[in-house]
């Protein structure tokens, strides 16, 4: 049975930055990967003369070069920020609430209040207060990662200590009584997966700071860039990569992990096995019933499996301004109750959903061939009303409802439907299909109160069974290549503490 410092079961986000990290720093690391690319929601796939963006729309955290954000300092660390053309995006985004806002909001703190303050003039200190302690409470609830734990107090971290537990809708009505000004500050809680009511503030307030002060980015290629250049630091240095290779079982002895068998029954041992796969599936489908604790079930219960989505990938006939888009993110909303907007989510209907529209042409003409467009339409659904669905009614209902949602944006991008020249569809089932995630899900576990800071459900039950992936940490693009990132790190430091 050959023998590695550490088996990594899933090349997704998490999964190549964990792999790469160990790698680099000189571990002997078998990174294994069902699928035939590196990626997981990091990847494109082609239809047509057209190459689609799978899920990134703004990548956090990378800041400029003389002014590095975390991941760019990840991204050197590991050899391939160079590699890579990064392209800024200047805006936030575009919201539109029904019959009152059409509002783009500017990648700048001062920027973005001197603009709020146009439409809402008589907010304009509250809406800076607000930004203000947006800013405060990410940075003190960013810090506690680094402190000692007989440091994080009160007293050290008051705002921490204050807002760790509130919502967005609780902070928002500290200062805001317009529900307008409310969405626009908010308006990315549908990129996010939770109304505001359940969105935890730290999370929008990380949302914010990062993007402002780091600023959103694409880069050339898309996502699968990055997800081969992580993939060749593993092979470069020296470490292994084996695709269409699933795990079936996690092995073990004595209530450790020792390593892992593929599908086709080949053994292989390791001191550490990172899983970036979803502990629902690692405790239930990978170990056998009587390798798994009472309590990891228990633990486990504490959580919900978040939410899916329902996307069309849409190749258009012509460049962006002909249909209208002169913003590649675009947060469009036919109701301003939000909660009850996200109750949308719930029905396998599309009627009155809020809608993500992408035009990633917008930032990259390279994108798509010239005089073309690249579009993704995007809103959040939960996966049971798709799994009920009677199998003989797929295929028809999910073309019924991408033809609501292209009636729907085309009422903001007059004449959508007929440059429509390629077009694939998505629903939770095909997320569930190709991410192997109970539910489809997009984002792990819901990312409300009860899945945050304190509560991230990161804690492992298997000694040497390490997990890194959006449902053991807040999730996205940035978020999860960061938790990778530490993630080997940590290992790292534990296996040369044993002597390993």
């Amino acid at each position: 049975m050959s023998e590695y410092d550490v088996v990594v079961i899933g090349a997704g986000n998490g999964g190549l930055a964990s792999a790469a990290t160990l790698a680099k720093k000189g571990a002997k690391v078998l990174l294994l990967e069902k699928h035939n690319i590196p990626g997981g929601c990091g990847t494109s796939f082609r239809r047509g003369r057209f190459e689609f963006e799978v899920a990134l729309h703004q990548l956090s955290s990378l800041g400029m070069p003389d002014n590095p954000g975390p991941l760019r300092n990840i991204f050197r660390d590991l050899g391939i920020e160079d590699q890579i053309d990064w392209i800024r995006i200047q805006n936030l985004y575009r919201v539109v609430l029904p019959a009152t806002v059409d509002l783009t909001l500017p990648a700048d703190k001062e920027a973005a209040i001197e603009k709020l303050a146009e439409l809402f003039p008589l907010e304009k200190e509250a809406i800076r207060a607000f930004y203000d302690l947006a800013y405060g409470v990410f940075l003190q609830s960013y810090s506690t990662s680094m402190m000692p734990e007989s440091e994080i107090t009160p007293e050290n971290l008051p705002l921490f200590f204050k807002y760790a537990l509130k919502s967005s809708q609780e902070v928002m009505d500290e200062f805001f009584t317009n529900k307008d000004l409310q969405l626009c500050l908010n308006a990315y809680w549908s990129f996010m997966g939770m109304p505001p009511e359940r969105l935890p503030f730290t999370i929008l307030a990380g949302c914010m700071f990062v993007y402002m002060e780091y600023k959103p980015f694409y880069l050339k290629g898309g996502s699968q860039v990055i997800s081969n250049a992580l993939a060749e630091v593993v092979l470069t240095s020296g470490s292994d990569i084996r695709y269409n290779c699933e795990v079936t079982r996690i092995l073990t002895e004595d209530g450790q992990a020792v390593g892992v068998e593929t599908a086709d029954g080949e053994r292989i041992a390791a001191k550490r096995v990172i899983s970036n796969i979803s502990p629902v599936h690692t405790y239930v489908n990978l170990l056998e019933p009587g390798e798994v604790p009472a309590e990891a079930l228990q633990y486990l219960s504490n959580y919900k499996v978040g939410i899916s989505g329902f996307t069309c990938f849409i190749g258009l006939d012509c460049p962006p301004e002909t249909v209208g888009f002169k913003e590649s993110m675009n947060l469009i909303y036919n109701k301003t109750d939000v909660n009850e907007a996200f109750m949308c989510a719930s029905r396998l209907e599309i009627d009155g959903d809020p809608m993500v529209a992408t035009c990633y042409t917008v930032d990259d003409a390279s994108v798509s061939p010239e005089g073309t467009s690249l579009v993704t339409l995007a809103c959040l659904k939960y996966a049971d009303p798709w799994i009920e669905l009677p199998p003989e009614q797929y295929y028809e209902t999910k073309y019924a409802q991408a033809d609501k949602l292209i009636s729907e944006i085309e009422k903001h991008f007059p004449g959508f439907r007929d440059h429509i020249e390629e077009m694939e569809v998505a629903t939770p089932l095909t997320h569930m299909r190709y991410l192997n995630h109970p539910g489809g899900a997009i984002y792990g576990f819901n990312q409300d109160i009860n899945s945050t800071g304190p509560f991230l459900p990161s804690k492992s039950f298997i000694k040497n069974l390490v997990f890194t992936s959006g449902w053991v940490g807040v999730c996205g693009f940035g978020p999860n290549y960061m938790l990778g990132y530490s993630t080997a790190r940590r290992t790292l430091k534990n296996l040369k503490s044993e002597g390993k």
